[in-house]
C-alpha cells in the first residue's frame, strides 16, 4: 500500500493542551523500525491523568517532568505492518502486531538483567515525542520494541485488552496467590476485571471484588469473583473480617487509584498479609505507616507494566480462559477525542473506551 506523508493524530503540547492535528507527519521508518497502520487504541486512566496535568507526568516542585511534548498519546494499540526497515527480520508486511508499552534501552542495569520493564531511561509509547503512541493513524515501532503477534481471529475488542490484561497478569503474579488465600481486589475497571479473571485461574479460597459501581460488580461476578461489595453501601472491612474469623484478608490488590482504597486495604488486611499497589494516583495518599511495620508487619509490593505477559494473555484471551465480554463499552473516531476522554473517565458507566482507525 502507498503510505501517505501526513496523518490524523491527537497531539499533546502541554497539560490541558491536546489538539487534533489533521496533517501530522507520518513517522519515518529507520533501518530497524516497523511502521503499522493503527487499527485501534484504548484510552488508559494514565492517559486521562496525564491530560489533566498529574505531577507524576508533568512534574512539580519535588519531581521533574517525565513527559516530553509534543507527543501523541496512547499505549494500548495494535495494527498491521505497512513498512519495515532493511534490518528487520522475522516479520512480514500485513502481519497484525502489538508491543509492550515500554521501549527498553537494552543497555541499563535493568535491561541487562532481564528486568526490561524497569528500564532506567523508561521511554513508554505515548508520553515522549521520541516514542509517539497509538492515537494516530500510523505508529513507528523502533527496533528495541517488545513485539507480539496478534491473531487475525481475535476481535478488535479482545485485542484492545492485550495491554491492560498484561498489566493485570503481572500484578496478580506479584500477589503470589495460593488456593488458601482470601483475596480482595479493589476496583473493577478494565485492569481490575483483568485481575479478577486471571486470579480466578489461581483458584483462591475466596475471591472478593470491590467497586463503587454496581454494574461493574455484576461484571466482576461474571468474571469469577465469589463475592462483591460496594464500599459506598457497606463497611467492607467489617464484612471481610466477618468472613475471616476476625483476621482480615490475606491479599489486597489496590486497582482504583483513589487514596481511600489504600486506607481501606490497610484496615482490612490481616497481620503478615500482602498488599499490592497497582494504580496511578492523581494525588498523594496519606497513611499511618506504623500499620505496615509495628502493627501488622505487612509485605507491601508494587506492580508496574506487563513484563513477559503478552504471549500468555494473547493465548488465553483467544481460548476464552480470560474473559473479555463487555469490557470495551464504547468506541470513537479520533475526531471525537474530547467526548471519548470524557466517557473514558467512567462517569457514564463505561469501562474501556477506545478509538478505531
Amino acid at each position: 500500500m502507498e503510505i501517505p506523508k501526513t496523518m490524523k493524530a491527537l497531539v499533546a503540547y502541554g497539560k490541558d493542551d491536546y489538539r487534533l492535528e489533521e496533517n501530522w507527519p507520518v513517522p519515518e521508518v529507520g533501518p530497524d523500525d516497523i511502521l503499522i497502520k493503527t487499527e485501534a487504541c484504548g484510552i488508559c486512566a494514565g492517559d486521562l491523568k496525564c491530560s489533566h496535568g498529574a505531577a507524576m507526568f508533568w512534574g512539580d516542585e519535588t519531581q521533574p517532568s517525565w513527559v516530553r511534548p509534543p507527543f501523541i498519546p496512547g499505549h494500548e494499540f495494535f495494527g498491521h505492518i505497512v513498512a519495515m526497515g532493511e534490518n528487520v527480520k522475522g516479520f512480514s508486511l500485513g502481519e497484525r502486531i502489538t508491543a509492550d508499552q515500554i521501549v527498553p534501552c537494552g543497555e541499563c542495569r535493568f535491561c541487562k538483567t532481564g528486568k526490561y520493564w524497569m528500564c532506567q531511561p523508561h521511554d513508554i509509547f505515548g508520553f515522549q515525542s521520541s516514542n509517539n503512541g497509538g492515537m494516530a493513524e500510523y505508529v513507528r515501532y523502533p527496533g528495541n520494541a517488545v513485539i507480539s503477534r496478534v491473531p487475525e481471529s481475535m476481535s478488535m475488542e479482545e485485542a484492545l485488552l492485550i495491554e491492560p490484561y498484561g498489566c493485570s497478569k503481572h500484578c496478580v503474579d506479584r500477589a503470589q496467590i495460593t488456593n488458601e488465600d482470601v483475596v480482595v481486589i479493589s476496583g473493577c475497571g478494565t485492569l481490575g476485571l483483568g485481575m479478577i479473571t486471571y486470579a480466578r485461574m489461581k483458584n483462591p479460597k475466596l475471591l472478593i471484588a470491590l467497586d463503587m459501581q454496581d454494574g461493574r460488580l455484576e461484571k466482576a461476578k461474571e468474571f469469577g469473583a465469589d463475592l462483591v461489595f460496594n464500599p459506598g453501601k457497606v463497611k467492607v472491612a467489617d464484612e471481610i473480617r466477618k468472613l475471616t474469623d476476625g483476621y482480615g484478608c490475606d491479599i489486597y490488590i489496590e486497582a482504583t487509584g483513589h487514596p481511600s482504597s489504600v486506607i481501606q486495604g490497610m484496615d482490612m488486611i490481616r497481620k503478615l498479609g500482602r498488599f499490592v499497589e497497582f494504580s496511578v494516583f492523581g494525588a498523594p495518599t496519606t497513611l499511618d505507616w506504623s500499620i505496615i511495620g509495628d502493627r501488622k508487619e505487612l509485605d507491601v509490593l508494587g506492580s508496574h507494566l506487563s513484563p513477559y505477559a503478552f504471549p500468555f494473555v494473547i493465548e488465553n484471551i483467544s481460548n476464552g480462559k480470560l474473559k473479555t465480554d463487555g469490557v470495551v463499552t464504547r468506541i470513537f473516531d479520533l475526531e471525537d477525542w474530547e467526548t471519548a476522554f470524557d466517557y473514558a473517565g467512567g462517569k457514564y458507566g463505561d469501562i474501556k473506551v477506545a478509538f478505531r482507525f
